[in-house]
């Protein structure tokens, strides 16, 4: 909504001030916050105005997506009020000038936020927000997201079949795979520097034990009915029947001949490593996690150097947070071209021909989110409503990252704003990365006994046990980066005897599968984080339920 008034020469600045009064108050704009922008407004308008060649001010409200700025407009020379002039730069005449022109740049900046000049064909233009809308972000990931579709829509029925493949090439992969280079390059010092800062604040080592082997336990917990909803799921709606797999067998054989171990032993003694540098250079979340653990104990141990190494360490940690947040910024750039992407190259007859297999799928994930609202329910004795009204923001945002790794940084922020304290947070949702892939569990379940239905393939009693123990191995041992699921996937149709090429049925919609897997995965960690908090009495009730 945009609404202007102009005053002219002669008229009372009184006139734009009750102006903009009437405007905010009628957007339940709070009183406090009404008084600064009005006093702002004034000064500003009775600056531009003495400096207006025509002795007229232009104010105008824009309000779009619930964000409130103010702008006000006048022809002229150059002159920006907002400018902070130092007394070095007044002659002796125009002391008392300066001096009112830098006091009102302070209390302009004292009161407004982001303000900003503009000089536009001869005018000078002041613009500052009154209210920053806590959805802008939120809003700008879908309206991405929408126009990603739609885009990718257009041009897949254009037909345009060149340009599209080097519009992907050249352009939608590249800047995708940017801004995920950008995410992941934070992910281990993330991941090492908010375990360790939060290992430190525990005094009781036994606090530590206790809280982590909460986390650990919800977590195993969450995966053994995930892996269940997933089975219960494919015998409810039976998807799957006769496909035609059109995709290339030397695609299919890139998948298939990676391997996975799914030795728990093997798992086990592969989390110490062999070197300390090795952990962030591959960014392999347990080892990192080994490594935090044993480096927080042992802040605590050395003497009169553990109070410097503490705040050092939590130095990095702010370090790093912040390095993420300027990434996250970017978001609705890499969403479009991640989506956009997705949409020229699997295209609607692929999105088609394996639809119920996928409704299946987020049917199970539907359910899981349920259980989440139970768990916390039952568990923590916790309303959830307040979980689901926050949460979906950065649900769509990590939705559209595939990676519970590179995810990390926006689920802290979410267990922040939800007031979860740090200490539970900077342990749980790392962990969680590692080792609660629900939405992993529920992918391997369905898709796997949708495959062997599709090829025939019988499963018994026995070989349906051996599965979820294969799941909860595989989802554990899982990489949280995009494209690991066919991966697992490929291992799980081996052990069951569904030939491998039944991955090329799938592989056109894997990504969009992934955007799933990961949105499931990461609403896991944060429910969880919110249930341990609360039984911890480390959950803020007021910032949670406000």
């Amino acid at each position: 909504m945009f609404i202007r008034k102009t005053v002219k020469a002669g008229e009372e600045i009184a006139n734009i001030v009750q102006f903009v009064r009437e405007q905010l108050i009628s957007r339940g704009i709070r009183e406090d916050d009404v008084r600064k922008a009005c006093l702002a407004t004034e000064e500003t308008a009775e600056s531009l105005m003495e400096h207006a060649s025509d002795g007229s001010v232009v104010v105008s409200i824009h309000a779009l997506l619930g964000s409130v700025t103010i702008d006000l407009s006048a022809k002229g020379e150059r002159f920006n009020p907002a400018e902070k002039i130092g007394k070095e730069h007044l002659l002796d005449d125009e002391v008392g000038e300066g001096a009112q022109a830098m006091i009102r740049s302070i209390l302009l900046h004292s009161v407004a936020e982001q303000v900003r000049y503009r000089r536009i064909l001869g005018t000078n233009r002041i613009s500052f927000m009154v209210r920053r809308s806590k959805r802008a972000f939120l809003y700008q990931t879908l309206g991405a997201m929408a126009l990603a579709v739609l885009v990718g829509f257009i041009l897949s029925e254009l037909g345009f079949h060149d340009f599209n493949g080097k519009l992907d090439t050249y352009f939608l992969i590249p800047v995708k795979t940017m801004y995920m280079n950008a995410l992941k390059m934070v992910v281990a010092p993330v991941v090492f520097f908010s375990i360790v800062s939060c290992i430190v604040r525990f005094t009781d080592i036994s606090e530590l034990g206790r809280v982590g082997g909460r986390v650990v336990l919800m977590y195993l917990f969450t995966t053994l009915i995930a892996t269940l909803v997933g089975i219960g799921m494919f015998y409810l709606f039976e998807p799957g029947g006769v496909m035609k797999a059109d995709a290339a067998s030397s695609a299919v054989e890139k998948i298939t001949s990676q391997t996975m171990n799914v030795s728990i032993k093997d798992m086990i003694v592969n989390i110490v490593p062999s070197d300390f540098a090795q952990p962030f250079v591959e960014s392999n979340m347990l080892q990192l996690i080994f490594l935090a653990v044993i480096c927080g104990i042992a802040a605590g141990m050395i003497g009169r150097y553990s109070e410097w190494v503490k705040d050092l360490f939590q130095a990095l940690n702010d370090l790093f947070l912040k390095i993420t947040t300027l990434v996250i910024r970017f978001m609705p750039i890499a969403v479009f071209c991640a989506i956009c992407s997705m949409m020229l190259d699997m295209g609607i007859e692929t999105i088609a021909s394996v639809f119920g297999i996928f409704a299946t799928f987020v049917c199970g994930l539907l359910c899981m989110m349920v259980i989440y609202c139970i768990i916390m329910v039952i568990v923590a004795r916790l309303n959830p409503l307040p979980f689901l009204k926050k949460y979906p923001q950065t649900m769509l945002q990590v939705f559209s990252m595939a990676s519970s790794n590179a995810s990390i940084p926006m689920n802290m922020e979410a267990c922040r704003k939800l007031g979860i304290a740090q200490k539970i947070y900077s342990l749980s949702v790392p962990l969680g990365a590692t080792i609660n892939m629900d939405g992993a569990c529920v992918y391997m379940a369905v898709f796997s006994l949708a495959l062997a239905k599709v090829y025939g393939v019988p499963v018994t009693p026995a070989s349906l046990g051996a599965m979820v123990i294969s799941i909860i191995v595989l989802s554990v041992g899982a990489p949280g980066i995009p494209g690991s699921g066919l991966i697992c996937l490929s291992v799980l149709l081996t052990q069951i005897g569904v030939p491998t090429e039944a991955i090329g049925l799938i592989m056109g919609i894997d990504s969009l599968v992934g955007m799933f897997r990961c949105m499931s995965n990461c609403t896991g960690d944060v429910a969880v984080s919110v249930a341990v908090a609360k039984r911890e009495k480390m959950l803020d009730m007021e910032q949670y339920q406000k």
